[in-house]
């Protein structure tokens, strides 16, 4: 059933790399890429846990290369800023303890011989890493075809953590969070209702210096990139003082900002998260699939809106189910839409590693501030526009 055009308000978060959860994936993501870099052939699913001078990572790896787990820890932390205890870690002193383990037989036969070529004479196809449904969505709400109040919310913290490294914000430490509400009228965005910030910051800056700052250098300049003179209301560190963050004032786990990572509550979200795995596994590679299919579609000019829904089972190659919404505003069936897409894309593990080139160490660049909407990634190219349009002969209204 298509939903109903949004009439009211619609909220997102993102969060700095800074926040715990986003220091716990980003050094999963360093070191899936270190095993990448030596080995493609890697199979990875790390875990982690960072809290109050503590690190521990965790998972299962199959891979021939040999990484240095602590050097990349330290490193990760130094570059995001958590060099002293005071700020919220600190790189030199924090304890880390490795019980990374072998990759299981079991999943590893399902991943080299899907059940497809099983028992033919056939080449090996790879088989799905797990079962599983993964979503992808676009809008034409923003150029970068992403829902608007995601967009905002991860532009604010990302306009305010260059600004810390750069000097410009003295007082901010690394965590901080955004959340912007956007006004909807008949499907389409037409105002900012509220945006919230939270910063942790130096013990000697006011609250008001910290309001000002982030108003002025933040916020205003983030609105007006997207075309917005204002907001109605801006609440900036409402909890007052913020001075203790990052894993000193909270723990951080790998995969707990799935919300943040995809499309801000927008769109469904698959069962599983992205940071520390490998592209054999579909949680991940077929999520950046979705995507891309959904967002040529859009581009296409065959719908405004579009959300891909691909399921898998462990050990199989084809997708289980390939599901296609457009929420009234598709300009062909949804069901030609499907049979364009078995046409134009091969869904396969493989054939998406290939398509979207996943083998290489690119992961710690999608882990902060969304995994979708940055043109450089793979799984955002528009390049299938003409192939989708010619498979469904469409040539437009």
């Amino acid at each position: 059933m298509e939903q109903e055009k949004l009439n009211g308000l619609f909220t997102s978060e993102s969060v700095s790399p800074g926040h715990p959860d986003k220091v716990a994936d980003l050094i999963a993501d360093r070191l899936l890429d270190a095993y990448l870099e030596q080995d493609p052939e890697s199979h990875v699913a790390i875990e982690m846990l960072i809290g109050r001078g503590h690190v521990v990572i965790g998972g299962n790896v199959k891979s021939k290369a040999i990484i240095n787990v602590d050097s990349i820890v330290r490193e990760t932390l130094r570059e995001i800023g958590y060099t002293h205890e005071e700020l919220g870690a600190s790189a030199d002193y924090i304890s880390i303890f490795n019980v990374i383990d072998k990759q299981s037989s079991d999943i590893d036969d399902a991943v080299l011989n899907a059940l497809e070529t099983r028992d033919t004479e056939e080449d090996a196809d790879q088989g799905a890493g797990d079962q599983g449904m993964m979503f992808g969505y676009a809008s034409n709400e923003t150029k970068e075809l992403m829902p608007l109040a995601i967009a905002m919310a991860h532009a604010l913290v990302r306009q305010a953590t260059d600004l810390m490294h750069n000097g410009v914000l003295d007082f901010a430490r690394p965590d901080m969070k955004s959340q912007v509400t956007v006004r909807y009228v008949d499907g389409k965005p037409v105002g900012i209702d509220t945006v919230v910030f939270s910063c942790q910051h130096n013990p000697d800056v006011t609250n008001e210096q910290i309001r000002k700052a982030i108003t002025d250098k933040v916020i205003i300049p983030v609105l007006n990139h997207y075309g917005y003179d204002h907001a109605d209301r801006y609440i900036v560190n409402p909890s007052g003082r913020f001075v203790i963050g990052g894993p000193t004032g909270d723990s951080g786990v790998v995969g707990r900002k799935i919300v943040v990572d995809t499309y801000g509550g927008y769109a469904p979200i698959g069962g599983g998260c992205f940071s520390g795995k490998d592209p054999s596994k579909v949680d991940r590679s077929a999520a950046y699939m979705a995507r891309y299919v959904a967002k040529n579609i859009v581009a296409a000019g065959l719908a405004e809106k579009c959300e891909v829904q691909l399921a898998y089972a462990i050990g199989k190659a084809e997708p289980v189910s390939v599901c296609v919404k457009t929420f009234g505003t598709g300009k062909v069936s949804n069901t030609d839409l499907v049979k364009a897409i078995k046409s134009v894309f091969d869904l396969r593990p493989i054939g998406i590693i290939k398509t979207l080139d996943l083998k290489k160490p690119i992961y710690h660049l999608t882990t902060n501030y969304g995994h979708f909407g940055k043109d450089f990634l793979p799984w955002e190219k528009i390049d299938k526009v003409v192939a989708l349009l010619d498979a469904l002969d469409y040539k437009g209204e």
